[in-house]
């Protein structure tokens, strides 16, 4: 809590009577509100912000050396685990991109380890240097149509609401539970009437949308098309545009930023791995790619920091005036968003901010609990009342995948792939050491002509997911990633091409994000080596098994169709 004492010193230096903790001097303020470009300093007391548009002096000055200054962006909806580092490693790959605001579900971690794995997170929130917002995880597990690590029920999250880095309850994915009044899901809305509640409707429109919202959800990030997304604008939901490693709506729903809807937009990424960080960066692509889509520039910035601020329920943050929180991104260019120096909380980031931080021990470290499996486990025999065989479409930037079908021929050992037609098979061995299921089916659009790829991130639940063409490597895929606690594996002829260990809840990796990066290039030359034609195959493959998104899934109890909610049968 800011005192008196405080308080009268922010003053003093806001009106010049006393020199600020820090000055930036020579900045050109970018005015998220009114578009305005104004040169100025920009006095800071403790984490506060206390004038602008005057000189000022302070104990530390800055040279803006003619730099634009905007506010710190916020990163409204994102999943720290698939960025598969952990929460201190995030936070030293993300807030040098600008991004000093993240709010996150440990809904990944949640559906592995429970109550312990929400804990964990906010441990990591107290002490990482950018503000690390926390949603409580609403959906674990997301159905009971797979097989998860842990249960939360409305008791389980009720100890954390109150907690300082928590905002409310996270995406209500489970939007067919909501619609039928599931009592559970129900609870959770009910405890969360007062307070902040994410939504999740992918596809979701006309009563059904309605009904849904009537909940008082107000946030969607799974609008796919402009149109869907106009629909929820204008029945009062904020639209958080998304551009993840995966999931890509940005360039369907540049056209719906405008200054009329700009209040009611924000930006998020939901899953974002290190390696596209490295190569495109995080909200800071998402700007500069707006701008270039012909967005009016300050409303671009205003949706990455105000909008976004307001839309969550955080008063202190999103413009850079007095009295806000100093969270501020230093810019040599506002229409490429060239960042090249952040302030957080009133913090100059430099190599020297991340050893301020006290560790956290990592939890989940013995969470792989499958059993190794023989090439017998992936064998597919032809069910005798189909002459087709149901096929997951899987298309490039699309966490959605489509309902296809293919004529298969059957061998020895049962229904075999077909690589000219890019039909290969597809498995869910479950890990949590529970039941020991395997779901099997067949999916299109990876393009593999042999070997196996297999990850342990398998959305939601976080069973073991392999795609293969051979039932020797996607065996010998599947027992690499228990030898080595979870991660990524590609197999190809008998032989591991290359691995990512990630042994923290099968879900991240405890090693520098450079180096994960470094690990993510060979996983992604291997896969090309086997035929793989998507430029994202791990995150691909992970949400194959994620039975709340259209149209079909595959999870360790079968081949799941999200339209009728139900398992497509043998």
């Amino acid at each position: 809590m800011i005192t008196a004492a405080q308080l009268e010193t922010m003053i003093k230096a806001g009106r010049g009577l006393a020199p600020a903790d820090i000055v930036i001097k020579n900045v050109r303020l970018l005015d998220v509100i009114t578009g305005a470009i104004t040169p100025t300093d920009i006095a800071i007391v403790g984490d506060r912000i206390v004038g602008t548009h005057a000189e000022y002096n302070g104990k530390t000055e800055i040279d803006g050396c003619g730099r634009f200054a905007v506010p710190g962006f916020i990163d409204t909806h994102l999943h720290i685990e698939s960025s598969l580092v952990t929460p201190f490693e995030f936070d030293r790959c993300v807030l040098p991109h600008g991004v000093t605001t993240v709010i996150c579900d440990p809904h990944e971690i949640a559906n592995v380890l429970g109550a312990e794995g929400i804990r964990y997170f906010l441990d990591c929130a107290e002490r990482t240097i950018m503000d690390v917002r926390v949603n409580l995880s609403s959906c674990v597990p997301a159905t009971p149509f797979e097989t998860a690590g842990a249960t939360l029920e409305i008791e389980d999250l009720l100890p954390f609401r109150d907690h300082p880095k928590v905002i409310g309850l996270a995406e209500m994915m489970n939007f067919p539970g909501v619609l039928n009044g599931d009592p559970g899901i129900l609870k959770k809305l009910e405890a969360f009437q007062d307070g902040h509640m994410d939504g999740h409707a992918p596809l979701l429109l006309g009563k059904n949308l309605n009904g849904y919202l009537a909940t008082g959800i107000r946030t969607d990030h799974e609008a796919t098309s402009a149109a869907e997304a106009r629909e929820k604008l204008a029945k009062g939901m904020a639209i958080l545009i998304r551009e993840g490693s995966v999931s890509k709506d940005l360039d369907a729903l540049a056209e719906i930023l405008d200054e009329n809807t700009s209040a009611y937009v924000a930006l998020c990424t939901d899953d974002r791995n290190p390696l596209d960080i490295h190569e495109e960066g995080h909200l800071d692509s998402s700007i500069r790619r707006l701008i270039a889509h012909g967005r009016p520039l300050h409303h671009v910035y205003r949706a990455a920091s105000h909008s976004a601020a307001r839309i969550f329920g955080l008063k202190d943050r999103g413009l850079l005036a007095s009295g806000w929180r100093a969270d501020i991104a230093l810019l040599d260019d506002l229409e490429t968003c060239a960042v090249s120096d952040v302030l957080t909380a009133g913090r100059l980031v430099t190599p020297e901010i991340w050893d301020t931080r006290t560790p956290v021990e990592p939890v989940g470290m013995t969470s792989m609990k499958a059993r190794p499996v023989d090439p017998e486990a992936f064998i597919t025999q032809p069910d005798p009342n189909r002459n087709e065989v149901p096929v997951i479409g899987v298309k490039p930037g699309l966490i959605l995948t489509f309902r296809e079908s293919a004529s298969l021929e059957t061998g020895e050992l049962g229904l075999r792939p077909d690589t000219d037609a890019d039909v290969i098979k597809v498995a869910v061995v479950e890990r949590h050491g529970i039941n020991g299921n395997i779901g099997r089916s067949f999916v299109k659009g990876f393009g593999l002509k042999r070997g196996a790829i297999a990850s342990s991130v398998g959305h939601d639940s976080h069973n073991i997911t392999v795609v293969g063409v051979t039932d020797d490597d996607m065996a010998l895929a599947v027992n690499r990633l228990i030898e080595i606690g979870g991660g990524f594996a590609v197999a190809d002829e008998g032989e591991i091409l290359a691995d990512l260990a990630l042994p923290l809840a099968g879900l991240m990796s405890l090693d520098p994000f450079e180096r994960v990066t470094e690990h993510l290039e060979h996983l992604r030359e291997a896969a090309r080596a086997i035929g793989c034609a998507l430029p994202e195959p791990f995150l691909q493959v992970a949400f194959l098994a994620l039975p709340v998104i259209p149209h079909l899934k595959m999870t360790d109890k079968g081949l799941f169709d999200v339209d009728k909610f139900d398992f497509v049968g043998p």
